[in-house]
């Protein structure tokens, strides 16, 4: 063999080595991307008894990962054959196959799980009192994450909206959900801003929204719609006189808000109660409040994205007891329903 040739071999044998390191690291530090380009949560269960091939193979078809043989050699080279959990676990498509070597290194959840359901209306401190009260979650660690929205935005791009010091009020979306029992505060936002994410996608995304508003201004109008209207049939209503009182620049004067600013809510409010001082006093403040001041249904959302097309800049709740309001362009017209004449 002359030297050329050997040149030429090993020329090749390097190369080969090159690309396969390329495509080591490539496939390492890449994360998979699903066919609709979104990040998504995926719950998997690992069995017991499950070699390090069966585990790439149900990752694989999870879309997790993107080569079952790096994924092997990857677990070899970190010293974890072998040693993979079994259990439940709920993986991301951000999840490159080292972080998710980690996680199943730690280990999954016993399976085991408790439903909780989050009422349409509440808000992040009545979220976190009820779920302490039924023990699933420290109430003061709950809240103290949802300020951190940092944490978070990376993946649910519609937080990037809130202001700096404001937490995710109005993105806890009300439903029920049921979660492994030893479930984080932290794995718990998660799922409930999944939930929104969902919604997000499904309503809002790539909508226009009348006044130009924000996403964060669409959910704190909603929350505000959540909040006033006692029927389905009146939240397009109210939300319509929202819109139009934004539009001539007319106080809100929404009792909703100072409900919210008062340390506890009352069944009445008095005239003292209007003057609190607080920026989500829409008596005082003209605009929306600086933030939403409850978790709005979908129902609410879909009424804040379509208002009724009318005048209506009053409204004021029937005295039937049907929760119904009534809706009108005209003062003395609200007056005479309001003092029941």
């Amino acid at each position: 063999m002359n030297k050329m040739v050997k040149v030429l071999i090993i020329s090749v044998v390097i190369l080969i080595i090159v690309l396969g390191g390329l495509k080591y690291y490539y496939e390492l530090n890449t994360r998979p991307v699903s066919s609709d380009g979104e990040q998504k949560s995926v719950k998997v269960e690992i069995q017991s008894g499950s070699t390090t091939s069966d585990i790439a193979k149900i990752l694989k078809e999870n879309n997790l990962i993107r080569d079952k043989n790096v994924f092997r050699v990857v677990s070899r080279i970190k010293g974890t054959e072998g040693k993979l959990k079994a259990g439940f676990y709920e993986f991301d498509s951000s999840m490159t196959p080292e972080e998710i070597l980690n996680k199943l290194v730690v280990g999954g959840k016993d399976g085991g799980t408790i439903k909780f359901t989050i009422p349409e209306g509440f808000t992040i401190e009545e979220i976190a009192e009820k779920l302490a009260n039924e023990n699933i979650i420290n109430k003061d660690k709950f809240i103290d994450l949802t300020y951190d929205i940092e944490k978070f935005s990376k993946e649910y791009k519609f937080l990037n909206d809130i202001p700096e010091k404001m937490n995710m009020e109005g993105y806890l979306y009300p439903n029920t959900y049921e979660v492994y029992k030893d479930s984080t505060e932290y794995e718990i936002i998660k799922r409930m801003l999944d939930e929104f994410n969902n919604k997000y996608n499904e309503i809002i995304k790539n909508k226009e929204i009348p006044l130009d508003l924000n996403t964060y201004e669409l959910i704190t109008l909603a929350s505000l719609v959540e909040r006033e209207a006692k029927v389905d049939k009146d939240r397009n209503l109210v939300s319509s006189v929202i819109y139009n009182r934004l539009k001539i620049d007319m106080p809100l004067q929404i009792d909703a808000t100072i409900q919210y600013a008062l340390e506890n809510r009352k069944e009445k409010l008095t005239y003292d109660d209007l003057e609190v001082d607080s920026i989500y006093n829409t008596y005082k403040n003209k605009g929306l409040p600086v933030g939403p001041i409850c978790s709005p249904g979908i129902e609410s959302i879909n009424a804040s994205l379509n208002p009724e097309n009318t005048d209506y800049i009053f409204y004021v709740l029937k005295k039937d007891g049907s929760g119904e309001h009534f809706f009108t362009d005209d003062y003395n017209e609200f007056l005479k329903v309001k003092n029941g004449k």
